[in-house]
C-alpha cells in the first residue's frame, strides 16, 4: 500500500514535468542570446504584502557577522542567541515558533526534518543581495507549493554575477578582524565566460577562540545578591569555512541557474551558566552540503513555468564528555552522549502559471520531498528509529487584479508517508490549507495601499518530536495556526527639499496556535512525552518607516522598526489550567524595536544601529518576579572609506563597534552575550 501511495505522488511530479517539458518543447528557441537582454514577460504587479528588506550595500555596513543578526532590525522577529561567535541562532516570527518560519535560499527552502531548525549563524552576509521577510507568505502565485506552506518566510538571495562594459571578470577579496580573536577572510570570482553563461566561487574562513568577559550577576529568592563574578567565556569557540559555486545561463524568455554550497564547522557549546559553573564540555561539528538548481520560462506569452531540484545531505557530530575532579579521578557530571545524525533531502518542484485573461492568473505547483534520518548513537540503550518521510505538496492558486482591488486565492494540500525500521511508525496525513489575500488602493494619485490576509497554516512534527528517545510521541498531530492580519503601507516621494522619500507600513495581527506540541507529563511525573496539548494566542502591532534625504551633497537615510506583542499561554493539561495560563510566553518582550541610521558623504559612509528589547520573563514559564528578566539594548557603529585606485581598482576599508556602551546582557537567560567589541575590515575588488 505504502509503495504504491508513494509511486503515486512520485507519478503527479513527473507528469506535471513531463507535460511542462513538452510544452517547451513546441517554443521554438533563438540563435543569438545576449545575457542583459533576458525578459521574462510577467505582469507588473505590486505587492500586496510588501516585504521587509535589506539590500546588499546595507547589510554590507550593518555590524552582523551573519543573517540573524540582520534579521534582528525587522519588526515582529525575535532571535533566540545562546551567545558567542558560534552559538546557535534561530528566528521567531510573530511569536509562533522557530518551526513556522520557512527559510529560502534562492528561492529553494533550507529544511531540517530531525529539529526543525535551521541555524541562521551559519549563513554569511558577503554574498548577499538581499534579505527579506514576509508575513504569511508572498502575495504572488508564482511560486513552488513549499512556498505556500509556512506562516512566515524569510529569503536569502545571493548576488549574480554583473559585469561593466568590457568586462569578463569581477575579483572580491575582503578580511575581517576583530576582538574575540576573531579571523574571517573571504573570496569572490564571478567569470563571464559567453554572453549567455557566467559563474560564480566564493569562499570563506572563520576562526574565533569565543573567549571574551562577561559578568554574572544574580539575585536569590530574596532579592539579595547571590553571585556578582566577571569572568571569561570558555567553549565558546569556532573555526567554519564555507565554499559556494553558481552558474548561471540564459534562454530565449527565461533563464536558469544551479548552486553547490559546502559549509564545515566544528565548534563548542558553552551551555548555560547555572550554579555558578562556567563551562560545559559539548562539541558539535557540522558538516552541510546541498545542490540545487532553478529554470524560469516564458514558454508563451500566456505560459510560464519554472521548475526547481535539489540535494541536501547535513551530518551532525554531538559529544557530550563532561568531566570534574573528585577524589584526584576524572568522573564523569552528566549524561554522556557521542552522536552522529546523517540527513538526506531529496526535492523536485514543477510551478505552472496560465493567464486566463489579462487581469486574472492561475497556478499549479506540485512538489515532492524524501526525507531520511539515520544515526550512530553510542551509549544510548534504546534503539534508533532511522524515520523516512515522504512529502507530496500541491497548490492550486488564483489572482485576480482589477485596478484598485487585488485579490489571491489558494489551498495548498499537503500528502505524508512515513516509514520507520525500528518502533511504531507515525500515521500518514493529508491536510488542506487555505489562503485569501485582499489588497485595495484608495486613490489613483496617491501611493496608499491597505490589505488583509488570512492565513490557515500547519507544521509537521518533526522526526524528534515523533521519535527521539523516550519523549518522542509517534502519534501527534500537526501544529496548526489561523493567522488574521490588517494593515496598509504608504509612500511618498519628493522632489523638492530634504526629504526624498518616505515609506511606511503598518500592520495589526491575531494569531491562534493549537495542537501546539510541547513535552508534558503523563501518567507518573517522572515520564514526560511530547503530545499536542499546547495552545497560543498572540497579537499585536507591526510598524516600520524608512526616510531618505539629504543635505546638500550629504545623503541620509533612517529605518525604524516598532513591534507590540501579547503572546498568551493557554495551555491546559488534562482540561486543568496550568499555572502559567494567561501569561506572556517565555521570552516574548511585549516592545521591542530598532534604529539603522546612516549618512554618505563622497568616498565616506557612517552607519549606526540601535537595537531595543524589552522587559520579558525567561523560559521558567511563570511570570512571576523570580523570572523577570531586564530589557536589554545596544547601540553600534561602523565608519567606512572607499579609495579608488587607477580608476580600476576599489578598496573599501571600515571599522565598527559593536555593543558601544558595553552592556551586560543576555538574550537567553544564562547565555551572556559580548560586552564591547570592534571589528576591522578591509576588501579588494577588481
Amino acid at each position: 500500500m505504502i509503495g504504491q501511495l508513494i509511486w503515486k505522488m512520485a507519478w503527479v511530479v513527473v507528469c506535471c514535468l513531463g507535460l511542462s517539458l513538452e510544452i517547451m518543447a513546441q517554443s521554438p528557441l533563438d540563435s543569438l542570446y545576449h545575457l542583459n537582454e533576458v525578459v521574462i514577460t510577467a505582469k507588473p504587479f505590486k505587492e500586496v504584502i510588501p516585504a521587509q528588506r535589506l539590500n546588499g550595500l546595507q547589510l554590507e555596513r550593518l555590524n552582523t557577522h551573519n543573517v540573524a543578526d540582520a534579521l534582528r532590525y525587522f519588526s515582529g522577529v525575535q532571535i533566540k542567541d545562546y551567545g558567542g561567535m558560534g552559538g546557535l541562532k534561530t528566528v521567531d516570527v510573530r511569536n509562533m515558533g522557530s518551526h513556522h518560519v520557512g527559510v529560502f535560499y534562492d528561492g529553494i527552502q533550507i529544511g531540517n526534518a530531525q529539529n526543525g531548525v535551521v541555524d541562521l549563524g551559519r549563513f554569511s552576509l558577503d554574498d548577499l543581495e538581499e534579505l527579506s521577510l514576509y508575513n504569511g507568505q508572498k502575495s504572488e502565485i508564482f511560486q513552488s507549493a513549499k512556498d505556500f506552506a509556512s506562516a512566515s518566510a524569510v529569503y536569502l538571495k545571493t548576488k549574480k554575477p554583473k559585469f561593466e562594459k568590457g568586462k569578463k571578470t569581477n575579483l572580491l577579496v575582503r578580511y575581517k578582524a576583530g576582538s574575540i580573536q576573531l579571523i574571517n577572510p573571504s573570496i569572490r570570482l564571478e567569470q563571464k565566460l559567453n554572453d549567455r553563461l557566467s559563474l560564480s566561487l566564493s569562499g570563506e574562513y572563520m576562526k574565533s577562540d569565543g573567549q571574551y568577559k562577561f559578568r554574572y550577576r544574580r539575585l536569590n529568592q530574596a532579592g539579595e545578591v547571590a553571585y556578582d563574578t566577571t569572568a571569561t567565556r570558555l567553549n565558546s569557540d569556532i573555526e567554519a569555512y564555507r565554499i559556494e559555486a553558481g552558474v548561471y545561463g540564459v534562454v530565449h524568455n527565461g533563464y536558469w541557474q544551479a548552486k553547490l554550497y559546502y559549509y564545515d564547522s566544528e565548534r563548542g557549546l558553552p551551555g548555560a551558566i547555572v550554579k555558578n559553573i562556567w563551562q560545559n564540555g559539548e562539541r558539535q561539528g557540522d558538516k552541510n552540503f546541498f545542490a540545487q538548481a532553478t529554470f524560469v520560462k516564458d514558454v508563451t506569452s500566456k505560459y510560464k513555468l519554472q521548475l526547481n531540484g535539489k540535494f541536501a545531505y547535513d551530518y551532525t557530530h554531538y559529544l557530550s564528555r563532561d568531566t570534574v575532579q573528585f577524589l584526584q579521578e576524572n568522573v564523569t557530571k552528566k549524561m554522556q552522549f557521542d552522536n552522529t545524525y546523517y540527513q538526506q533531502d531529496w526535492y523536485l518542484s514543477a510551478v505552472n502559471m496560465y493567464s486566463i485573461l489579462p487581469v486574472w492568473d492561475v497556478s499549479l505547483s506540485v512538489d515532492f520531498q524524501y526525507n531520511k534520518l539515520n544515526a550512530v548513537m553510542r551509549g544510548v540503550g534504546t534503539p534508533f528509529t532511522f524515520p523516512q518521510r515522504y512529502t507530496t505538496w500541491a497548490a492550486l492558486a488564483t489572482a485576480l487584479n482589477l485596478g484598485k482591488w487585488k485579490l489571491q486565492a489558494d489551498v495548498l494540500g499537503t500528502f505524508v508517508i512515513e516509514k520507520v525500521r525500528n518502533n511504531v511508525e507515525a500515521p500518514d496525513k493529508s491536510e488542506f490549507s487555505p489562503a485569501l489575500i485582499v489588497g485595495y488602493k484608495p486613490f489613483s494619485n496617491q501611493d496608499l495601499n491597505l490589505r488583509a490576509f488570512y492565513k490557515r497554516i500547519f507544521r509537521l512534527p518533526t522526526f524528534n518530536d515523533l521519535y527521539y528517545a523516550q519523549i518522542g510521541f509517534s502519534q501527534l498531530n500537526p501544529e496548526f495556526t489561523n493567522q488574521f492580519n490588517i494593515g496598509g503601507s504608504y509612500q511618498k516621494t519628493f522632489k523638492t527639499g530634504m526629504i526624498d522619500r518616505i515609506a511606511l507600513q503598518m500592520d495589526v495581527y491575531y494569531a491562534a496556535i493549537t495542537d501546539k506540541i510541547i513535552a508534558a507529563p503523563t501518567g507518573s511525573s517522572f515520564r514526560w512525552m511530547m503530545t499536542n496539548m499546547g495552545k497560543v494566542e498572540s497579537k499585536g502591532v507591526d510598524v516600520s518607516t524608512v526616510v531618505s534625504g539629504h543635505i546638500g551633497l550629504l545623503k541620509l537615510h533612517t529605518n525604524l522598526a516598532y513591534s507590540f506583542t501579547k503572546a498568551q499561554d493557554f495551555t491546559k493539561i488534562n482540561g486543568k489550567k496550568l499555572s502559567s495560563y494567561g501569561d506572556q510566553i517565555p521570552y516574548t518582550p511585549w516592545h521591542s524595536g530598532s534604529v539603522i541610521a546612516g549618512a554618505e558623504y563622497g568616498t565616506w559612509a557612517l552607519n549606526y544601529s540601535f537595537i531595543y528589547v524589552g522587559e520579558r520573563y525567561n523560559g521558567a514559564v511563570n511570570n512571576i518576579p523570580r523570572n523577570y528578566v531586564e530589557p536589554w539594548y545596544t547601540h553600534d557603529f561602523s565608519l567606512q572609506k572607499e579609495f579608488r585606485i587607477r580608476s580600476r581598482y576599489l578598496l573599501k576599508a571600515s571599522v565598527e563597534m559593536n555593543n558601544a556602551l558595553n552592556q551586560n546582557y543576555d538574550v537567553v537567560l544564562n547565555y551572556p552575550m559580548p560586552g564591547r567589541n570592534f571589528r576591522f575590515v578591509i576588501s579588494f575588488s577588481l
